[in-house]
C-alpha cells in the first residue's frame, strides 16, 4: 500500500535474519517463490526476472528483489517511505533519522564484534550482515491533501545474501537494478557551504547561467569556470552488432571546486555542447529568481515560495521527474540533495530543447 493511502500501524513489519532471510523472503527464492511470499504480488516494474540476473519492484510492498544468475534472490531494497519496518535484533532499520540509526548500529555492533564501514552514500555498511543503509527524502501530505517534498531524510536499505555482503552495491546483480559508480563517493560527512562563501551568479532563463552559456563546447565550460572536471561521465551509443560499441559521447563534467555539473547534448556525428547546469545545493553558487534564493535553502521554503509567486501571477507550476518543481516556460527545476539528516535545495537549469528526465 502506497504511504498516502496508509493508516497509522497499517505498515507491515518484518524481521532481519542477517545473510538469511528478510520477513518472509529467504536468499534463494525464484521470482515465483518471492511473488508467492508477498501474497501474490506483482512486480509492476521490472527487468529480466526469470531469465538470470534480474530484478522486480512490487509497488504494494515497497521492496525490490534482486536476483543472480540463476534467478535466486540476493539482495531485497527496502523503500524509505514505502517498504516494510525492518527490525535487526532490537534496532528498527527503515524510516528512522540516518544518524540515530548510525549510532544503534554502532553500538549493536561493538556489541557483536561486527566491523562497520561507510558505503558510497556516507551511510554504515555491515557485511556480518548483509546490510547496507541509505536514506531518502521524506514526503508529506499537504493540508489540502497534496502530496509534498519535506526538509528530512529518512533510512532505506540494501540487505543482501552472503554472496553479496562484501561489496553489496559494487556486485553485478545490484548494478543492473541501481549503478552507483558514477555517483560521487561520500565519505559520511555533509559540508554545506555558507552563504557568504557561495559566489552569486545572475541566470538569463533558457539561454545562461553565470559564466556558462547553452550550447559551449566543453573545453569552453572548463575555461569559463577555470576549472578541469573533477570527474567525466559518458557512454558508448547502442550500435548493431557490426557497427561495434561506437565512439564515448560525454555526458556531464563535475566540477566540486564551484559546484556545479554541466550537461551536454549531443549525437551522431554532433559534438557535445552544454544543455543543462546543476548547481549544487551544498557547496555551488547562489542564484535567484524573482528575489527567491534558490540554492543551499531549505527545499520546502523554496517550493513555498515558488508556488506562491506562481499563483499571484497565474503562471503554470511544473513538476520534474523526482517531485522538482519549477515554472513553465523556463525550464529551470527546483531540486533536492541531501545534507546528513536533513536536504538543501539546489536546481538545475536547462536550455529550451532539453527534456530533463532527473
Amino acid at each position: 500500500m502506497r504511504w498516502w493511502n496508509r493508516k497509522p500501524g497499517e505498515r507491515v513489519e518484518w524481521v532481519l535474519e542477517p545473510l538469511v532471510a528478510v520477513g518472509p523472503l529467504r536468499f534463494g527464492m525464484n521470482p515465483d517463490e518471492v511473488a508467492s511470499a508477498l501474497d501474490g504480488a506483482i512486480a509492476h516494474v521490472s527487468q529480466g526476472l526469470g531469465t538470470g540476473i534480474g530484478w522486480g519492484y512490487y509497488t504494494d510492498w515497497g521492496v525490490t528483489a534482486v536476483y543472480g544468475e540463476n534467478s535466486g534472490l540476493v539482495g531485497v531494497a527496502v523503500d524509505a517511505m514505502d517498504g516494510p519496518l525492518v527490525r535487526l535484533r532490537d534496532i528498527d532499520l527503515i524510516a528512522r533519522v540516518p544518524s540515530e540509526v548510525h549510532a544503534d548500529i554502532q553500538d549493536l555492533a561493538r556489541q557483536e564484534g561486527a566491523a562497520v564501514r561507510v558505503n558510497r552514500s556516507g551511510d554504515p555498511e555491515i557485511e556480518a550482515w548483509g546490510v547496507s543503509m541509505g536514506a531518502s527524502q521524506e514526503r508529506g501530505l499537504s493540508p489540502e491533501g497534496y502530496t509534498q517534498r519535506l526538509d528530512t531524510v529518512i533510512t532505506d536499505a540494501l540487505l543482501v545474501g552472503p554472496e553479496l555482503a562484501e561489496d553489496p552495491f559494487g556486485s553485478e546483480p545490484v548494478i543492473h537494478w541501481r549503478d552507483v559508480r558514477d555517483e560521487p563517493p561520500n565519505v559520511g560527512a555533509w559540508p554545506v557551504r555558507a552563504e557568504q562563501e557561495r559566489q552569486h551568479w545572475d541566470w538569463a532563463p533558457l539561454e545562461s547561467v553565470g559564466p556558462l552559456r547553452f550550447g559551449m563546447k566543453p573545453q569552453e565550460v572548463a575555461a569559463a569556470l577555470s576549472e578541469e572536471p573533477a570527474a567525466r561521465h559518458g557512454r558508448y551509443p547502442f550500435g548493431t552488432s557490426w557497427e561495434g560499441a561506437g565512439q564515448w559521447i560525454l555526458d556531464e563534467d563535475r566540477f566540486d571546486r564551484v559546484g556545479v555539473t554541466a550537461h551536454y547534448s549531443c549525437g551522431h556525428n554532433r559534438p557535445p555542447t552544454l544543455g543543462a547546469v546543476t548547481i549544487h545545493g551544498r557547496s555551488g553558487p547562489q542564484v535567484e529568481f524573482e528575489g527567491i534564493q534558490l540554492i543551499g535553502m531549505s527545499v520546502s521554503a523554496v517550493d513555498t515560495a515558488l508556488v506562491q509567486h506562481i499563483e499571484e501571477r497565474d503562471l503554470s507550476l511544473i513538476v520534474g521527474c523526482g517531485g522538482d518543481l519549477g515554472v513553465k516556460g523556463l525550464n529551470m527545476y527546483v531540486r533536492a540533495t541531501r545534507a546528513g539528516d536533513t536536504v538543501v535545495s539546489e536546481a538545475r537549469f536547462c536550455k529550451a530543447e532539453w527534456e530533463d528526465h532527473g
